[in-house]
């Protein structure tokens, strides 16, 4: 028997759009347009807005899931903490599930987003089958993959607002048992962890076991981990990371483990991955007192922001005589067989530690049939990527500037046929740009959608910091 479609009230959505596009036609031409909202995941400093910003206030929420379909609807500003809230008490969770809560379903779409599922699911839009988006015009525009909107579908992951805001998201959903069985692997030879990853990623198993989902963590080129994780309704007493333990310690710790549905999806927002640190918070004495409730991303993100504002970290190190640093915080797609390559360099000319592991294919349509391709994030259908993430400062050396460092990364992506997400600072020039990040399929769909350019360009948001 067909399970009954859940809707979720009260939500007046008609009443919000309404609201949203009021906002966005008080906005004065030529001021540019921000969304108003108290979160953002965003690393890029940008110019303070002079306008008020779009009144998305009423566009946060899920409006239904279909249990049986395996889809839910939801609003463009929804996170994914209250989505998956919605999702799990139906065994079902979306088909990539971003690492932080308060990731909304628009950004990641609009912005791009992985986790340990995207091995095997993609990126998160290849699991929208529609959108509603207010567009540049004004005009809210219905867009599926295919028919007379399929442009606008296809250009906007990646276009950070530059095309339009989503308003409404229908996305897939898939099961997850009430558990997730953890393998942690290590590898002292990076070659080695590839080979791993490409044998898993063709084979949805490792060593007779099945593979759900799967990243890893290098804390030096020899010591390196991947984590195998099997979804099941059936395991022994959980881990609990949310306490006093810490979960990426853990790998070095144990080669089996048991979390939770809910506590697998979040664990790594409990601590920003590793990032906490910086703030004290894995101080044991520290950790204690500082509540549960506030050890998570968005509140580490508000401390990161009132530094950026105020300088008081800065200033300490100047009276110390410390070197001024500079911000590497970067997520970058290697393809499979450059990655050991990339990481031994950036060991070497970096030297951040740990960095995050998360292996990536385009989401390949059951059947025959090869990936759909995004022109504005150019990854080849086909293609076995590693993303490597390392979030962190290092000092600027005598004689550079602020910035050298993230260049100097820029350049070696690029050298290796890679790309880096656009969430923080990039240092590109128009036409280097234009090249990796799809310039003139943006353009035309810019010019149509979007015809007095009353919303700021790609380039100008990702890399002039407009």
């Amino acid at each position: 028997m067909r399970a009954e479609r859940v809707d979720h009230h009260p939500i007046d959505h008609d009443q919000a759009v309404d609201t949203l596009r009021r906002s966005y036609a008080a906005v004065p031409t030529g001021e540019p347009v921000r969304l108003a909202k108290r979160t953002s995941n965003l690393f890029r400093p940008r110019s303070a807005p002079r306008a008020p910003g779009l009144d998305v206030s009423g566009l946060n929420g899920v409006l239904s899931v279909d249990p049986a379909g395996r889809t839910a609807d939801v609003q463009g500003m929804c996170t994914y903490e209250d989505l998956v809230d919605a999702t799990l008490p139906h065994g079902l969770m979306p088909l990539v599930v971003p690492q932080l809560r308060t990731i909304t379903l628009g950004g990641a779409v609009t912005g791009l987003g992985i986790e340990s599922t995207t091995f095997r699911n993609g990126l998160p839009h290849e699991s929208v089958r529609e959108m509603d988006i207010l567009t540049g015009s004004g005009e809210i525009v219905t867009v599926r993959p295919d028919g007379e909107h399929a442009d606008l579908f296809t250009a906007f992951p990646n276009s950070l607002g530059s095309l339009g805001y989503a308003t409404r998201l229908r996305i897939e959903l898939q099961p997850i048992g009430r558990y997730v069985s953890l393998r942690n692997v290590r590898f002292t030879r990076l070659e080695a962890l590839t080979d791993a990853i490409a044998e898993v990623t063709a084979t949805r198993s490792w060593a007779g076991e099945t593979v759900d989902a799967m990243d890893g963590v290098m804390f030096s080129p020899g010591e390196a981990y991947l984590v195998f994780a099997r979804f099941t309704d059936t395991a022994d007493p959980p881990s609990d990371y949310t306490g006093q333990a810490i979960y990426y310690r853990s790998l070095r710790q144990r080669t089996r483990d048991v979390l939770t549905a809910y506590d697998y999806l979040w664990r790594w927002d409990t601590d920003w991955f590793w990032c906490s640190a910086a703030f004290g918070a894995q101080h044991p004495v520290v950790r204690r007192l500082w509540p549960a409730r506030y050890r998570r991303s968005d509140v580490y993100h508000r401390l990161v922001r009132l530094e950026h504002r105020h300088h008081v970290a800065a200033r300490i190190d100047r009276l110390r005589g410390q070197p001024a640093r500079e911000r590497v915080v970067q997520d970058v797609e290697i393809p499979l067989g450059q990655a050991a390559e990339f990481l031994r360099w950036f060991a070497g000319a970096v030297g951040m530690t740990p960095v995050w592991l998360c292996p990536l294919r385009l989401r390949e349509p059951a059947g025959a049939g090869s990936a759909r391709a995004w022109p504005l994030y150019p990854l080849r259908p086909g293609q076995d990527y590693l993303n490597i993430g390392f979030w962190g400062t290092v000092p600027i050396a005598p004689g550079a500037a602020d910035g050298d460092v993230n260049r100097t990364i820029e350049r070696r992506v690029s050298e290796l046929g890679g790309h880096k997400s656009l969430y923080s600072d990039a240092y590109y020039d128009r036409d280097a740009f234009d090249r990796l990040y799809g310039g003139d399929a943006w353009r035309a769909v810019k010019d149509r959608y979007d015809p007095d350019h009353r919303l700021t360009g790609l380039y100008e948001k990702a890399v002039a910091r407009a």
